[in-house]
Order: C-alpha cells, then sequence, then structure tokens
C-alpha cells in the first residue's frame, strides 16, 4: 500500500464522515464539492474535508482506493457512498438520512426535510 493509499485509510477509519474534495468546506473550489459540502453542513453533519488539490498523490490516490473516479467522495463510517449525483439522489430520496441513522451519525433531520421540500 503506498502512502497515499495509507494515509486515505488511516482518515478515513478515524472520521465517521470524510468527504474528499477539491477544496475545503469553507471554500469548496469546484461546484460539485461544494453541493455535497453544502447538503452535510446544512444538514449539521460533522465531517472531515481532504482537500485533494493539495496533495496529487492524494488525488490520485482516492480514486484508486475507491476505483471511482471522480471528485467529491463521500465516505460514512469506513463505506464509500459516493460522489455528488449519488449523494444529491440520497438527499432528495431520504436515503443518506436513512444510511446515516443506521450508521449512527447525528444529522438535523428538519434541515433534511428542508432540502427535499426546496427541491420538491
Amino acid at each position: 500500500m503506498s502512502d497515499a493509499q495509507t494515509q486515505i485509510k488511516e482518515t478515513i477509519d478515524a472520521n465517521d464522515v470524510v468527504l474528499f474534495m477539491k477544496g475545503t468546506a469553507g471554500a469548496p473550489q469546484c461546484g460539485f464539492s461544494s453541493r455535497v459540502a453544502g447538503v452535510l453542513s446544512f444538514m449539521g453533519v460533522t465531517y472531515k474535508d481532504v482537500n485533494v488539490l493539495a496533495d496529487e498523490e492524494i488525488r490520485q490516490g482516492i480514486k484508486d482506493f475507491s476505483d471511482w473516479p471522480t471528485i467529491p467522495q463521500l465516505y460514512v463510517k469506513g463505506e464509500f457512498v459516493g460522489g455528488c449525483d449519488i449523494i444529491t439522489e440520497m438527499t432528495l430520496s431520504g436515503e443518506l438520512d436513512k444510511l446515516f441513522d443506521d450508521k449512527g451519525v447525528t444529522y438535523d433531520k428538519d434541515a433534511a426535510d428542508k432540502i427535499r421540500s426546496a427541491n420538491a
């Protein structure tokens, strides 16, 4: 396992929710990363943001680690969940709420409902 792979695994293992993204939660540098970070932040989810633009080895390493070609990538309790389209779908269908409930991740259910109401 490369150093980048080891670092990625340690980050995922050490945090309940991890978002590998372009930019940071406070300053996303791509629309897709911004959307997922925005959903998590609006729902009050505590998560670790990893800026893949800061380290080329991490940027390529996360794609290899997950066997998923795009960024952002969301991990919940060690499990790869998906990228922007999947997180958007899961948020709107309520699947993300169920995942958080099943995994014991704290979030604001009312905020999740507001996202669905606004996009109905």
